[in-house]
């Protein structure tokens, strides 16, 4: 898996830890942008935007991640990340997932529609204009629909530090497991005030992006919307930071510490 900066945003985003929210974290109309830090540098942004949308005649949330370069980055390292999600509203489960990036010149165009009857994915790289068909396990995610599934299904209540969650995920042609771990609790300072969070550690493949297992840092809002905060990454080479600059829709009120 090549470098993507879209790909950190999304990893943020429990077993045990996993309950049905009463009232859901996010709804149509939620948008988020972010800015990322690549050393001293504002890198490029980042935003994601929740729709409805049909698909195969079924109401469906649609999910739009856009990643772009700027100012010196994109002289020498250009991005262009279109990502895209549609799944289930009641259960969160992917339908369609769509990966068209130029991240330097490496290309992808992939879509991938899930049979969740038949538990199989059929592949389709675009470029190459070749389809694939593949097994996938039961209660699989895509790499933006688990983002927004883990929102709608952690209880914060329940959260002990050091505690693992694991969830299953499809991406590209592999399934492979996505582990969570949770630090603790903080309160952030960000641009729009001082705001409890909650703190993770995703568990990441070392030796192609990353320099090390536990190289990820994840800070999202301890409240309903589970809003990602910001995320800090040590990369094979440089570190990254990526911090929420704009946002709107939410669902529920930003809860943030007064003093």
């Amino acid at each position: 898996m090549k470098k993507s900066y879209l790909f950190i945003i999304l990893v943020l985003l429990m077993s045990n830890l996993i309950t049905a929210q009463e009232d859901p974290a996010f709804d149509s109309g939620e948008w988020f942008k972010f800015r990322i830090h690549y050393g001293m540098f504002t890198a490029s942004y980042a935003t994601l935007k929740v729709n409805e949308a049909t698909l195969n005649n079924k109401t469906v949330y649609h999910v739009k991640g856009r990643g772009k370069s700027t100012g010196l980055l994109s002289l020498f390292f250009k991005v262009d990340d279109d990502y895209q999600s549609y799944f289930d509203k009641e259960t969160g489960a992917p339908y369609r997932f769509i990966r068209k990036i130029n991240e330097g010149g490496y290309t992808k165009d992939i879509q991938i529609d899930f049979n969740h009857d038949t538990y199989k994915a059929v592949v389709h790289d675009k470029e190459k204009d070749r389809k694939t068909t593949h097994d996938f396990k039961m209660n699989t995610q895509d790499m933006v629909s688990s983002f927004y599934y883990l929102r709608n299904k952690v209880d914060a209540t329940k959260l002990k530090v050091g505690e693992e969650v694991n969830i299953n995920m499809f991406f590209d042609k592999e399934n492979f497991g996505f582990k969570l771990k949770f630090l603790g609790r903080e309160v952030l300072k960000t641009k729009f005030g001082k705001v409890p969070s909650l703190k993770f550690r995703p568990i990441v493949q070392s030796g192609r992006v990353f320099e090390e297992e536990e190289s990820l840092t994840v800070w999202v809002s301890d409240d309903k919307n589970k809003v990602p905060l910001r995320i800090k990454a040590d990369l094979a080479v440089g570190s990254l930071k990526a911090d929420l600059d704009a946002y709107k829709g939410l669902k529920h009120p930003f809860k943030m510490v007064f003093e």
